[in-house]
């Protein structure tokens, strides 16, 4: 069905894996357009709970197809900002998608490819994972990824790799808070599912409404974000999870959604 990706369903997890392992599972214009396709099934599938994305072979994602930019470079600018706010368009259906997104980090994440660990609600890398913004040293900048990679890591932490270009380690991304845990290549998969057991626990609606604050809450006036908090949490107290939930919790039970 796919060309450029891997996509399946199992356990109420969606696994979808970036597939072009001859160049790096690197990004041309098929994979954007595939990625959009499965993640709006995915955001419309009320089966899935939890989304885990990663990479094909040894690499996690090396950006933008070289050959794909070389073609890119040759376009009027009209046809390179439609596909530029496609591609940010991409990242913003990810970072937003109602339910929590897994990033398993299996290698190298390189420029766009950093961008799509930026996009992921958490991300777990093994320890030869590598980390790059190095658009500055072809005369690009990381401009489609900046208001997710600043928003994750914070202007001052961020600056200094996207200006040097300087490649960072696991343990450097772990520092700035691009990713939330480093194991060894042999325990990434029991990590990352150690954290879908967790989110599976959640309720469905309100890990929905929780992404939303996390969006939404920042760009509130401070002297007005009470209000939208209160409405928020008061809207949820009256929902049938909320209710199924401490209905369970009194009953000293497991809750409908997590059996």
């Amino acid at each position: 069905m796919y060309k450029t990706i891997k996509f399946e369903t199992k356990d109420r997890v969606a696994r979808i894996t970036l597939n072009r392992p001859e160049v790096r599972n690197a990004f041309n214009w098929t994979m954007i357009e595939e990625l959009f396709s499965v993640f709006e099934q995915v955001k419309a599938d009320s089966n899935v709970r939890v989304v885990v994305l990663t990479g094909e072979g040894t690499c996690f994602c090396a950006g933008a197809d070289l050959n794909w930019m070389k073609n890119v470079m040759t376009e009027s600018f009209e046809e390179n900002y439609k596909e530029s706010l496609k591609l940010a368009e991409l990242f913003y259906l990810i970072y937003s998608l109602p339910k929590p997104i897994i990033g398993r980090i299996n290698g190298p994440a390189i420029g766009g490819g950093t961008g799509f660990v930026s996009v992921c609600d958490m991300a777990v890398a093994s320890t030869n994972a590598k980390f790059s913004f190095s658009e500055v040293r072809i005369g690009l900048v990381p401009s489609d990824i900046s208001p997710f990679m600043i928003r994750k890591c914070g202007e001052g932490k961020i600056r200094e790799y996207f200006l040097t270009g300087r490649r960072l380690n696991a343990d450097d991304a772990l520092g700035i808070g691009l990713i939330n845990r480093v194991v060894d290549e042999d325990k990434l998969d029991s990590a990352v599912q150690e954290i879908v057991d967790e989110l599976i626990k959640g309720s469905p609606n309100a890990l929905r409404v929780c992404k939303e604050l996390l969006e939404k809450v920042p760009l509130q006036p401070f002297d007005k974000v009470r209000e939208y908090t209160a409405d928020t949490l008061a809207n949820l107290r009256k929902s049938e999870e909320a209710q199924e939930g401490m209905k369970a919790f009194l009953e000293k039970r497991k809750p409908d959604w997590s059996k």
